[in-house]
């Protein structure tokens, strides 16, 4: 009985010594297990990162000095426009503005100087009603005492002449897909060299543009074109030799709006057998814009060539009674004395200049600014420099 007993104590024992061993086992279990649903499902360690995304803001204070960056540059593209203008009117300060210069040169300035003043203007190549607008500007805008003083009389013409050059256009936005720009111009202005540079330009601008080779009828027109159209980077839609124009400016257009371009640029011939034959394949051409692309083409400029001083307005006048000219290019400006011919074309077409050429190369054909120029035409005027 007693041996019974002494083993039913110790198997007791034995049973609370594994109930201890077994309830610290399980408490070690849970102080170590996940104490939350997230630890649990292990997402500790991945939540920490998601945390860290919202510390960097150090590059956010960097913002404010990005955003000066494109007004520095465009202080810089305007006095580059500016000396750029100053530098492609050389001749023609050294034109009509010398002799304004000599004129107003004199120790006393009186009605005899008016007189000279006219035969100036009138001889200069601006054309008779700009040279008028500024002639009386100055005779009944200026006092008697005020016609005694040279830099009152060059405010005034400078004044008229910025008035003069600020046609009503709306801005130039390129909001079509494609947008289609017809060129116009006669032969010999540089159409095709004005068309290189443009696509050239709006192609480093991120446009993807095509060219229409539509002077079908100048030897070497289409080759010139393509020329540029290695240049710029851009493709050129051709046809046969002396073939018809309108056809190739279809297929260019509907090409534009198949492979949803930005621009097409058409190049139109500047003479045929007769000036009534080009007026009307201009406007044929037109239609056939129309026709592959409602509401196109959506401007139409004409190239004019400075260096043919009063008979480049003769010319934009005979393209405009037959054609809506919404623009104007003026080239060969940095060649020529006549600059001022651009006063005469706006003033007697009441069309905007777009775009100047002031030289040679790829960059020179600049976007016009009226104010710019007035400044670069008058630079220095009142000092006599350009005498």
């Amino acid at each position: 009985m007693s041996n019974e007993l002494i083993e039913l104590g110790v198997a007791a024992v034995v049973i609370i010594l594994v109930l201890l061993v077994l309830r610290r086992a399980s408490n070690r279990s849970r102080a170590q297990a996940p104490q939350s649903v997230r630890e649990r499902l292990g997402v500790e360690e991945e939540a920490r990162p998601k945390r860290e995304r919202r510390r960097p803001r150090e590059p956010l204070e960097e913002v404010p000095a990005k955003e000066e960056e494109p007004a520095k540059e465009e202080e810089i593209s305007d006095e580059a426009a500016r000396e750029a203008y100053k530098a492609g009117l050389a001749k023609t300060r050294g034109g009509f503005v010398a002799r304004l210069g000599k004129l107003f040169g004199k120790k006393k300035i009186d009605a005899a100087t008016v007189d000279e003043l006219e035969e100036v203007l009138f001889t200069a190549d601006i054309g008779p009603r700009a040279a008028q607008r500024i002639f009386d500007s100055v005779k009944k805008g200026l006092s008697r005492d005020d016609l005694e003083d040279a830099d009152k009389i060059w405010e005034q013409i400078r004044s008229t002449s910025k008035q003069i050059l600020a046609v009503e256009a709306p801005p130039l936005v390129v909001d079509k897909k494609p947008w289609v720009l017809l060129v116009l111009g006669v032969n010999g202005v540089g159409k095709t060299t004005t068309i290189g540079k443009l696509a050239a330009k709006w192609s480093r601008e991120g446009k993807k543009v095509l060219l229409a080779a539509g002077d079908t009828f100048r030897a070497a027109a289409v080759e010139q074109l393509e020329e540029w159209g290695k240049r710029a980077g851009v493709p050129v839609v051709k046809g046969k030799p002396q073939g018809d124009p309108s056809s190739v400016v279809f297929d260019a257009v509907k090409r534009g709006v198949d492979e949803k371009l930005d621009i097409v640029i058409c190049d139109t011939a500047g003479r045929l057998h007769s000036n009534v034959g080009l007026m009307d394949e201009l406007k044929k051409l037109r239609r056939v814009c129309d026709k592959a692309l409602p509401g196109a083409p959506h401007e139409v400029w004409m190239v004019l060539d400075a260096t043919n001083g009063q008979n480049a307005i003769a010319q934009a006048q005979t393209f405009k009674a037959d054609m809506e000219i919404s623009g104007i290019v003026l080239t060969k400006l940095d060649g020529s004395s006549k600059g001022g011919v651009v006063l005469g074309i706006c003033d007697e077409l009441k069309v905007p200049v777009r775009f100047v050429g002031v030289g040679e190369k790829l960059d020179d054909l600049r976007p016009f600014d009226p104010v710019a120029f007035v400044d670069a035409l008058y630079a220095d005027a009142s000092d006599n420099v350009a005498a």
